[in-house]
């Protein structure tokens, strides 16, 4: 089973990340499953529920729900902060905001951990190809990233 395989396995969040997961936790244990427990509740009530559609559906988003409120429950007890203040250091390591240059154009990414990643945000993995390029990278220094594509080489413009 998936929480198993995350047994002692730290996971890194930045503060944001975490309160984003404690809201739909706590949405996902106050509203929505009490709202699908009362549809299964009606639905049960409704006679035959071998041909009843609305129960087979609401079961299915119960099951759906607790899932996720289980799989909430093993994240938010193995979170580890991010510290993001890495003033003082302009060594790469999570929680760093990066610019990087490549082919003359410039762009800016934060490196969170992998529960947090959203390449359409610009929030990269630590655990990603491009993550573990730059975690202990500074400015000035070169990472270099295998893509489907080839080889591609980021300089290190700045580390915040």
């Amino acid at each position: 089973m998936f929480l198993r395989s995350m047994d002692n396995k730290k996971i890194y969040l930045t503060k944001e990340g975490l309160q984003e997961l404690k809201k739909e936790y706590e949405q996902l244990t106050t509203t929505k499953r009490p709202d699908v427990l009362a549809r299964v509740t009606q639905a049960r009530s409704m006679g035959d529920l071998s041909e009843n559609a609305e129960y087979v559906a609401a079961r299915e988003e119960l099951s759906f729900i607790d899932g996720r409120i289980d799989e909430l429950e093993e994240i938010l007890k193995q979170a580890v902060i991010i510290d993001g203040n890495g003033k003082g250091t302009k060594t790469i390591k999570l929680g760093s905001k990066v610019i990087l240059a490549t082919k003359g154009k410039k762009e800016a990414f934060m490196v969170v951990g992998e529960w947090e990643a959203d390449p359409k945000e610009k929030k990269i993995s630590h655990e990603s190809p491009l993550g573990k390029a730059l975690i202990g990278k500074k400015v000035g220094e070169k990472a270099e990233v295998e893509a489907p594509a080839g080889k591609l080489a980021y300089t290190i413009v700045s580390v915040s």
